[in-house]
């Protein structure tokens, strides 16, 4: 991987992991398209632009986390409080998912020759036709949402499900977990608040398990190439920044059906490219 080849991969993950659209089917088209081959520094690379997002959303959120954090260290039953209980609530079908079918999860993912390269990119296609459909149902029910409506705990964990199917490349996470709140009535910059701040846990730790599986391994350490590396984590913590600060206004104004059309677009070409490839 180059140094051009990691900042374009950089700037997808800092703006699909935020908007709607799927970060991991982003990557894994970029990777096709690119024809850029990671190599032993695949792991490294992924920790390292996860790592960007992580930090980019602790900036844009950074007065909610502080809030909340000084709230919780109050010791009573809150709003930040309740907050945090509703996020870790969300958290459970995740958990639950990523302890019990992780080698499988990972497993999934490897293409090891051209076929099973090809049979991705057609299910990455398909899966961003069913992200473009959730969005397009949000138009139809945007009415639907009373302002100041909060995320229930019901909601917390029906969303928190809605995040597991994200796992799949060609889901979107914030795409998922944002129309699954409007479809269930919550304000429009309530849930994407809720939705930005309940996968930030998620996403941090699975960053530390790949650091884990990093430290293990040393070896993609040590045949490292920085400066690709470097570039790739600036420019997903920058596209990060944009792509966040954007989607949260985006949410609010109601504007998910322009990602729906373009989700139906991708998703169509990305099934042409893989039939016919």
């Amino acid at each position: 991987m180059d140094t051009l080849q990691a900042l374009i991969l950089g700037i997808i993950q800092g703006l699909t992991e935020f908007l709607p659209v799927s970060s991991s089917g982003h990557i894994e088209l970029g990777k096709a398209v690119l024809g850029s081959d990671l190599g032993e520094n695949d792991l490294l690379f992924t920790v390292l632009v996860h790592g960007a997002t992580v930090l980019s959303t602790i900036v844009v959120f950074r007065k909610d986390i502080l809030t909340i954090l000084k709230d919780l260290f109050k010791f009573q039953w809150n709003e930040s409080t309740q907050f945090a209980a509703k996020i870790i609530i969300s958290m459970i079908p995740v958990l639950v998912v990523g302890v019990l079918f992780k080698d499988k999860i990972e497993a999934f993912f490897k293409t090891d020759d051209a076929a099973s390269e090809n049979a991705m990119i057609i299910f990455v296609g398909c899966m961003l036709l069913v992200t473009g459909t959730l969005l397009a149902l949000t138009k139809l029910v945007e009415k639907r949402a009373k302002e100041g409506t909060e995320v229930s705990f019901v909601n917390a964990l029906l969303i928190g499900l809605a995040q597991v199917i994200a796992i799949l490349p060609g889901i979107s996470r914030s795409g998922t977990t944002i129309a699954t709140g409007l479809l269930l009535g919550v304000d429009k910059s309530k849930i994407a608040r809720f939705s930005f701040l309940m996968i930030l846990i998620p996403i941090l730790g699975a960053t530390l398990l790949d650091v884990k599986d990093l430290i293990e391994d040393s070896s993609s350490m040590a045949t490292a190439e920085f400066t690709p590396l470097i570039v790739g984590f600036f420019a997903a913590f920058f596209a990060g920044l944009l792509a966040c600060t954007w989607m949260i206004n985006l949410v609010k104004k109601g504007k998910l059906i322009y990602f729906a059309f373009y989700c139906f677009a991708v998703g169509i070409f990305a099934i042409s490219v893989g039939m016919f490839a």
